[in-house]
């Protein structure tokens, strides 16, 4: 059976050492170096969708309050980094 996939091929340069560690993370993760840049990409992508999904929500409705952020990241399973105070 033949399964026909369509793919935009793409040629990256990366620093060596970068390279480097998404081979080792690739590897890690047991996927193609290909599979594993196209998951990061699709991450990326979905992330700044995301923020600017909340930007436009926060332009409408106002700032999301900490308490806010505070559930939703509870609800995640996610732990929310605090600024340390000055003193």
């Amino acid at each position: 059976m033949l399964v026909c996939v369509n793919v935009d091929r793409l040629s990256i340069t990366l620093d060596p050492r970068l390279g480097a560690a998404a081979r080792k993370a690739a590897k890690r993760a047991k996927v193609s170096l290909s599979t594993w840049i196209a998951e990061a990409t699709a991450d990326r992508v979905r992330n700044e969708l995301l923020g600017e999904a909340l930007d436009r929500w926060e332009a409408e409705d106002g700032a999301l309050t900490r308490a806010e952020l505070d559930r939703a990241a509870e609800a995640l399973g996610l732990s929310r980094r605090r600024k340390a105070r000055r003193a």
